[in-house]
């Protein structure tokens, strides 16, 4: 059997022009990817192309699509769609099944949606520093028995949440993939010197260059926060004397000592 050649595939699938690192992304499959993207690099189209040809090229696979809100996962699910080109046996606004037996889906960013899907072979988190932390840890473990493949891609959203947590702090075997504004040839120097004078530096700085920072509204710096964390040896407010305190029991709505 011929292993399939994601390149060839896109340009079939009518995508001829990719950029070097949306090349990367379909071309090496790994299991687990961030893609840390400006607004307007493309981080849609790539995400769609992995989920077509993950379809297309692997019969029988299952890749679900989960983004903040069920509009949002729609609208990933409508670049997906001119990409497939193989015979369908289900096709809606929310799903498709190919005629090889793969099945996408697109899910809002519920919980209470997500649990139920088991050996999955590709989640696809677009707009991940907008999803429930909850979420991310429902969605892991279906990755287990099948050893699928996880894909996040995001804007930052401030120094929170696993989005990042996991660009900073998550293991070694994360591909990280950084794309800001300037890396895009379809982006020019005069709407980003337009864009950092109407927003400020702090908004341009995480909607265009990547950057993770911390919200406006902040008193402290998260920086300085975590750094009051560390090596703390916190003392009791009172003596042992007074902590070893008898205990409670309530019975009737009253409060009585046992002794």
């Amino acid at each position: 059997m011929t292993e399939p050649n994601p390149l060839l595939w896109s340009i079939a699938a009518g995508m001829p022009t990719l950029d070097d690192w949306q090349k990367e992304v379909l071309t090496q499959r790994s299991e687990r990817v961030i893609l840390n993207c400006s607004r307007q690099v493309g981080k849609s189209t790539i995400g769609s192309a992995v989920a077509a040809e993950e379809a297309e090229e692997y019969p029988g696979s299952l890749t679900l699509l989960i983004s903040p809100s069920l509009r949002q996962s729609q609208e990933l699910y409508k670049k997906v769609q001119p990409l497939i080109h193989s015979p369908l046996v289900e096709d809606n606004k929310l799903s498709c099944e190919l005629l090889n037996g793969s099945r996408i889906i697109s899910l809002p960013g519920s919980e209470t949606t997500t649990r139920g899907f088991s050996a999955v072979d590709l989640i696809i988190l677009d707009e991940a520093s907008r999803i429930p932390d909850r979420l991310y840890k429902a969605i892991r473990p279906m990755l287990a028995v099948s050893h699928g493949r996880l894909v996040m891609m995001s804007t930052p959203f401030g120094k929170r949440g696993f989005f990042y947590d996991e660009w900073v702090n998550g293991s070694k075997n994360w591909q990280r993939i950084e794309i800001p504004a300037v890396a895009c040839p379809r982006i020019t120097p005069e709407f980003l010197e337009e864009e950092k004078r109407s927003l400020g530096a702090l908004w341009f700085d995480q909607e265009y260059m990547c950057k993770f920072v911390d919200a406006v509204s902040s008193v402290f710096a998260s920086n300085l926060i975590e750094d009051a964390f560390k090596d703390m040896n916190i003392e009791t407010m009172f003596p042992d004397s007074l902590t070893q305190v008898d205990s409670w029991e309530f019975v009737d709505d009253e409060v009585e000592t046992i002794k």
